[in-house]
């Protein structure tokens, strides 16, 4: 059984009180969202206990005083920018972000394009936008943001961008990922709010670093690891410590920036900033939800590790230089850890050597480790890929079906494989986990033992794998929506450049 180290309830009952009790000091209180709004995969795995859905529930609990607007850099839009964990773009992620808030009852206030210069693809999803009824703003860039304060708090800086037009007292900041102007949109509104005689706040909600947690606890460190390609540094709050005696966490440009920030917002207020610290603009409160260190400990370092491989996949693909694979090599040292320790990685590996020792013949191989702790293995073969393998004898063994009952029939799967050699002109007959998957479906209706296979697949939700291979983007896609994390060996399943 899974253990525990995180009580989601008392976090979000704690975050909720904090969050008001800010509010109460302002009119209006714009609440920057970093991180993941919906779906926080990262904070459930590092805070076994955690909820993906905890900041949702959390605004649920503020619905009736908050509104949500979505910010997006026009340049990701331009360059196709993509989600890793959705493998979709950032202005189809919006559209995603925007069903899903109002599918939880949230209100959706507008979504504001950032350092917008009518970038011709952005122009298109203006219009996509506008078309079905959501309101869009676009602010340009400022010249010298943030440096130039005098600049910024004016007319020319500030005052040029429009005025996002809000009803309620918190205004939740969020956006698909890092860089997309959150921060700006948030000092943009106060200098408005100011000028039409507003008294308006500004805080951050980061779940990570978590400032009241030490600098090296596995969990701050398993940040760093996450954020290897921005280049981000945990650090102890120099501001903090100098105000309050006290060490708080807090990251390399949150720190950096403090002191520019600090300035524009007495330049809008015309006041001593209430916030001696960035840490003090915070209201994270997820270090009170650990209830059992031990465990969160552990948890960390195994995404740590995952994170490992997902940089040593991503440089191999050229998404990432290697400045940042360095960098994660010197994250595992300094924790001491090595890629062995993820437990499903040695008998993966095991499997393929003894798979080739055998038949001369490399393949392919994934090893699951299951919620029972046993470790499940499948492999690529002429009728299958190693993803649908793996599923398969993972769900076999919930079920406690014999390895040698066929779930689905032979007949029905070459009549698959053979309309995907000819009607599709597919180079690569092997079924796919998304294939198996829609047969197993299909079998389900009229074999019971199919069935009762079927009705397993909801537990290999939080379940552990490691490839030999890269898996390719469907089948990564169609595993973690299957709950299971993946992790791959670097190296690509076959020559073929296109078809893999």
């Amino acid at each position: 059984m899974k253990k525990i180290g995180f009580d989601s309830e008392k976090y979000i009952e704690e975050q909720s009180t904090y969050i008001l009790e800010r509010v109460n000091h302002y009119d209006k209180l714009y609440l920057e969202f970093g991180g993941k709004l919906v779906d926080d995969k990262h904070a459930k795995r590092v805070l076994p206990g955690f909820e993906e859905d905890a900041k949702i529930k959390l605004l649920q609990k503020l619905k009736d005083q908050a509104e949500i607007l979505i910010c997006v850099y026009a340049g990701d839009i331009e360059r196709n920018k993509i989600r890793g964990d959705y493998g979709i773009t950032y202005d189809m992620d919006i559209l995603r972000l925007i069903d899903e808030l109002r599918g939880y009852g949230l209100s959706v206030n507008s979504v504001v394009i950032t350092r917008y210069n009518g970038q011709p693809a952005t122009k298109v999803f203006v219009n996509k936008l506008e078309r079905r009824n959501i309101k869009v703003y676009k602010h340009s860039e400022i010249e010298d943001y943030p440096l130039n304060v005098k600049k910024i708090v004016s007319d020319e800086g500030f005052g040029k961008n429009e005025y996002i037009e809000t009803t309620k007292p918190i205004v939740v900041v969020t956006a698909p990922g890092p860089g997309s102007g959150k921060l700006a949109t948030c000092l943009n509104q106060l200098y408005h709010e100011s000028q039409k005689g507003n008294v308006a706040g500004y805080s951050k909600f980061e779940t990570f670093p978590v400032w009241n947690v030490p600098l090296k606890h596995p969990l701050n460190i398993a940040y760093e690891a996450a954020t290897v390609d921005l280049k981000d540094v945990n650090m102890i709050d120099s501001f903090h410590f100098d105000a309050y005696h006290k060490v708080a966490v807090n990251y390399n440009r949150d720190i950096e920036t403090f002191p520019v920030i600090k300035r524009i917002i007495e330049k809008i207020t015309g006041k001593d900033s209430v916030y001696l610290s960035p840490t003090d603009m915070g209201v994270n409160r997820v270090g009170f939800g650990i209830i059992d260190d031990e465990v969160v400990q552990e948890a960390s370092r195994q995404e740590i590790i995952r994170r490992y491989f997902q940089t040593e996949c991503d440089f191999k693909k050229g998404l990432i230089d290697e400045e940042a694979v360095n960098r994660m090599k010197l994250i595992m040292e300094e924790v001491g850890l090595q890629p062995e320790d993820r437990k499903v990685v040695m008998p993966a590996h095991n499997y393929a050597k003894a798979v080739q020792n055998s038949t001369n013949d490399p393949s392919a191989v994934i090893a699951i480790e299951l919620p029972d702790e046993v470790i499940i293995t499948g492999r690529t073969s002429s009728l299958m890929n190693a993803s649908a393998a793996v599923v398969l004898n993972a769900v076999k063994h919930l079920a406690h079906i014999s390895d040698n009952i066929p779930l689905l029939s032979p007949l029905v799967l070459e009549r698959i494989q053979g309309m995907k050699a000819s009607a599709s002109h597919s180079s690569i007959d092997t079924l796919s986990l998304n294939e198996v998957l829609i047969a197993l479906s299909i079998s389900a209706v009229t074999n019971p033992i199919a069935q009762v296979a079927y009705e397993k697949l909801a537990e290999l939700d939080g379940a552990q794998a490691h490839s030999t291979v890269m898996v390719n983007k469907n089948d990564e896609q169609t595993l973690k929506q299957l709950g299971i994390d993946i992790t791959s060996a670097p190296f690509y399943p076959s020559e073929n450049l296109y078809y893999q």
